[in-house]
């Protein structure tokens, strides 16, 4: 407990744009290698880049869904560094004059809010894709040999980069969780970890707790998966510990992250901004946007994930708000609460039951109202209600008990074995109803109609 971990992330998320970054090529997943091709995107001499507008609109739109500034004038830069995978031997990309800065993302958690910085996120092209063949895990560590596939080479890219704000593995998991829904949300990526289309790569030190400033850190490259994400943080944490406590200095490296093994590889030297020797792309001009088109873009972003988490979060816990808005099952929530279920019941029903495409849910939700939506006998309801004509009423008269002279009997023994309750309720406990209408509920095995029963036992009660 005296070691604290320290966290900063590097997210880059494809845009499921249809041509690529600076180029008139589709983009495309899955496609025969090196058939998504042009001049442009091959490096040819005397081609020239192009801008992507949409590439650029949704940059700024995902800058505003993180709180960030948006600013009046931002420089494409080369960042120069020597790779198969680079046919120009620089990448395009943003350095000093990015896109979006200082923007904040808020986290809920059962302990509070976390508020994680957002350095930047900038526009940029992605790199072709290396093939290493016979390695371990298809990484380069123990490859024999290598191919390149050219069609992911000049996709548009987006790169968000944290403060090193996160304390533990988990808090980076859940970050990373409610980026990706915010990015899907916005409908400007896919964002799926097993096709490469969001990649992460975790900068990791450690120091004594309440110590200031930074130590050495390890750069994770490119986890494909949240929970090698996690792994691999905390083998990082569990090595760099060992170094500092056996007094052996931590260099500044980049590591494959081997899940299967669960270890840490070298992969190369950290590199540094001057290590790329940045200077402007001379052959684009600045990007500034008008006010009127952010503005616009502004009124585009919908109400945010996190900002959900944050609402349900009132009704149904933390945990369970942020279930909701992770599976596609929040719109089934909604439209059951707008139908006056309480929120509890709704989600319960909506997490513990396979709804059908077409179910009649405003007549589900007045079966809801009416019964434990919690019971695997509100199955058959919704299967039935995806029929043409169902009735809830109908459903309720079929399905349920609610003959007075059958249900009376029931009623009468329940109360004379709770005289306790009885004389509470009468004396003003009015919500112990609901106790005597869950004894009776148990009694028929949830075959009774709680409406009936209400009636009943009221009337009852009155006596």
């Amino acid at each position: 407990m005296t070691w604290e971990t320290v966290i900063g992330l590097e997210i880059h998320a494809h845009l499921k744009t249809r041509t690529k970054m600076f180029c008139r090529c589709e983009t495309g997943f899955g496609e025969e290698p090196n058939t998504r091709t042009c001049p442009v995107c091959l490096a040819h001499p005397g081609t020239l880049p192009v801008p992507n507008r949409t590439a650029v609109e949704w940059t700024i739109k995902l800058g505003l869904a993180l709180g960030c500034e948006i600013a009046p004038r931002a420089v494409f830069h080369r960042k120069n560094y020597f790779y198969p995978d680079l046919p120009k031997g620089y990448q395009i990309s943003q350095y000093d004059e990015p896109l979006c800065v200082d923007g904040r993302f808020t986290v809920t958690g059962e302990d509070g809010d976390l508020e994680v910085g957002i350095v930047r996120a900038h526009l940029e092209e992605d790199a072709a894709k290396t093939v290493h063949l016979e390695g371990a895990g298809g990484r380069i560590v123990g490859a024999t040999r290598s191919l390149v596939d050219f069609n992911r080479g000049g996709t548009p890219l987006v790169e968000i980069v944290t403060q090193p704000d996160l304390r533990s593995a988990e808090e980076a998991r859940r970050f990373l969780q409610l980026l990706r829904q915010t990015i899907v949300e916005l409908g400007i990526s896919d964002a799926e970890m097993e096709k490469g289309t969001l990649r992460c790569d975790a900068n990791v030190s450690v120091r004594k707790v309440g110590e200031e400033g930074y130590r050495t850190r390890w750069e994770l490259k490119n986890m494909n998966s949240f929970s090698y994400i996690v792994r691999g943080i905390d083998a990082a944490v569990r090595a760099q510990i060992a170094l500092h406590e056996a007094g052996a200095p931590v260099e500044q490296d980049t590591y494959d992250y081997d899940a299967d093994a669960d270890s840490l590889t070298v992969h190369r030297s950290k590199e540094e901004a001057e290590d790329y020797r940045y200077f402007p792309e001379p052959d684009l001009v600045p990007v500034e946007p008008e006010p009127k088109l952010v503005e616009r873009l502004r009124g585009e972003v919908p109400e945010l994930p996190g900002a959900r988490i944050q609402r349900y979060a009132y009704e149904l816990g933390v945990n369970d708000a942020w279930a909701l808005v992770m599976t596609d099952r929040e719109s089934d929530f909604s439209e059951l609460v707008r139908a006056s279920v309480p929120p509890r019941s709704a989600f319960n029903f909506v997490m513990n039951q396979q709804i059908p495409s077409g179910a009649n849910l405003g007549e589900l939700a007045r079966i809801a109202t009416a019964t434990d939506l919690t019971r695997t006998g509100l199955q058959a309801a919704v299967a039935a209600s995806a029929n043409p004509g169902f009735s809830a009423d109908d459903y309720l008269e079929e399905k349920t008990v609610s003959d007075a002279a059958e249900l009376e009997p029931l009623i009468d023994r329940i109360l004379a074995a709770n005289p306790g309750q009885v004389a509470a309720y009468r004396g003003g406990k009015e919500g112990l109803l609901g106790f005597f209408v869950g004894q009776a509920m148990k009694e028929t095995g949830g075959k009774a109609n709680p409406k009936v029963l209400n009636e009943l036992i009221r009337e009852k009660l009155k006596a």
